[in-house]
């Protein structure tokens, strides 16, 4: 049967009063996995047809593909990690070795932000485009937006990345009205278009929308709180999920705040926060197999309360560039099993990547949870911070060195004190010494297009 991807989703207007998008995020659990069951089953006979790199991945681990059936049955299989995606998109162009469609049935590519290293270029074809799509508007929805909203797009639409033509068609196929200014439209106007247009939602990194909120008084002549955005969905970079960060933007912006989660190499987005506001909730599992990695035992635990671990996707129903077990580098927390929203998937919230982790005389360290301890002490602190991880590798036995943004109009002298209050915070938060200093607010740049990246590689100069 030919098959026709739907600019629009034919219903999408008569979902609006929905409690969720589809009806698989609030399924009974067997039931999710008896889905999930069917389409593992379908996608193992999928890769042995068609995929030369797991092939020979599970040739070399001796496992059939026949063997895989059940969930439990994925963990005979070997990780998928991202330097074997980089070396297979070496190996072989456009899309490496793990291609597994044909070029002519591929019509969209996109790219990683490639912040730790080479971008990744991941191919779909129309049905994995509409995959995307459908897991987007799941996690748009789950966290306010409806049918009929006119959204301000403030992440960046430029160099292919997810946040911008992907988030663009998915709300376009969930029957929202994307307002396509971007990240790289500049702030004024980010803020004309909102004035003008008053969109009752706006998607972006909480960094940058933190930005235009300030920016808006000076800019526009009124409070963002005025500007009539009544819902804010972050991703991106960390910061949506911190207690402060979240209160400063939802007090800015007089609206509420809630976040998602993805990566490009499996989708857009697929975890979203609700309106219950408590941890991002799984909303692809008809999509995605979803596994929990304990980092300290090497084994795979389950999503209980309180858990801690890192993400392994397997993509099920995937074509051009599917991915088994893959390490997301995304390290949780499960803060539930249970919502008063009704989804059935599991609640998380991220607290750091492994590419980010620094060891400090062998305590984990994540820069984001450096960041939610020094923003707890605002007003004193802006909340900006930059780590500056000036060693080789990612171990240190010396103190970690942690620059922080007095807060807008604190005293100079009144810098001491907050230095040594954050170091003190620092010891007994997260369990290991840092140095900090205590620079004016406005040292670093203001936030843009791009990530915020928390960690620096050299000790800047600073004023």
């Amino acid at each position: 049967m030919e098959y026709a991807m739907r600019y629009r989703r034919a219903d999408a207007a008569a979902r609006a009063g929905a409690p969720c998008w589809h009806p698989i995020e609030a399924a009974p659990l067997d039931e999710v996995r008896r889905v999930q069951e069917r389409k593992l089953a379908a996608q193992m006979d999928y890769l042995e047809a068609r995929s030369d790199f797991y092939r020979a991945k599970l040739a070399d681990a001796g496992v059939r593909f026949g063997d895989i059936r059940t969930i439990d049955d994925l963990q005979r299989l070997p990780y998928t990690f991202k330097t074997e995606i980089r070396d297979s998109l070496a190996a072989r162009a456009p899309f490496g070795l793990h291609q597994a469609a044909p070029l002519a049935d591929i019509v969209q590519m996109q790219a990683s932000s490639g912040t730790t290293g080479s971008p990744s270029y991941v191919a779909l074809t129309e049905p994995d485009a509409e995959m995307w799509h459908e897991m987007s508007a799941r996690c748009f929805f789950a966290n306010g937006v409806r049918p009929g909203d006119m959204v301000l797009h403030s992440f960046s639409l430029a160099k292919g990345f997810v946040g911008g033509i992907p988030v663009l068609q998915a709300l376009q196929y969930m029957g929202a009205i994307d307002v396509p200014i971007g990240a790289d439209g500049g702030v004024d106007r980010l803020l004309r278009a909102c004035a003008d247009l008053r969109p009752r939602c706006m998607i972006g990194a909480p960094n940058f929308v933190l930005h235009l909120a300030e920016r808006a008084p000076e800019l526009v002549g009124f409070p963002a709180s005025e500007l009539g955005v009544r819902r804010v969905v972050v991703g991106g970079e960390p910061g949506g999920g911190i207690p402060a960060v979240r209160a400063r933007i939802e007090a800015l912006w007089g609206a509420t705040c809630t976040e998602m989660l993805g990566g490009t190499d499996i989708g857009v987005a697929y975890w979203a926060e609700c309106d219950d506001q408590s941890g991002m909730h799984m909303v692809a599992m008809d999509y995605i197999i979803t596994e929990l990695l304990d980092g300290e035992s090497g084994r795979i635990i389950p999503f209980a309360d309180g858990a801690r671990g890192e993400l392994v996707y397997t993509a099920i129903g995937r074509k051009a560039s599917p991915l088994l077990r893959f390490r997301s580098g995304d390290h949780v927390e499960v803060l539930g099993t249970r919502c008063a929203c009704g989804r059935t998937g599991p609640k998380i919230r991220c607290v750091g990547r492994t590419d980010d982790m620094l060891i400090v005389r062998g305590v984990n360290v994540f820069p984001s949870a450096i960041q939610s301890v020094v923003a707890d002490l605002a007003p004193e602190t802006n909340g900006v911070i930059r780590v500056v991880a000036d060693f080789a590798g990612h171990t240190t036995q010396s103190p970690l060195k942690v620059i922080v943004e007095q807060g807008e109009g604190e005293p100079p002298a009144a810098a001491e004190a907050l230095r040594q209050r954050i170091e003190t915070r620092l010891r007994d938060a997260l369990a290991f010494k840092a140095a900090v200093r205590v620079v004016p607010a406005r040292t670093f740049p203001s936030p843009g297009a791009a990530k915020v990246s928390l960690t620096l590689r050299a000790d800047p100069v600073l004023p």
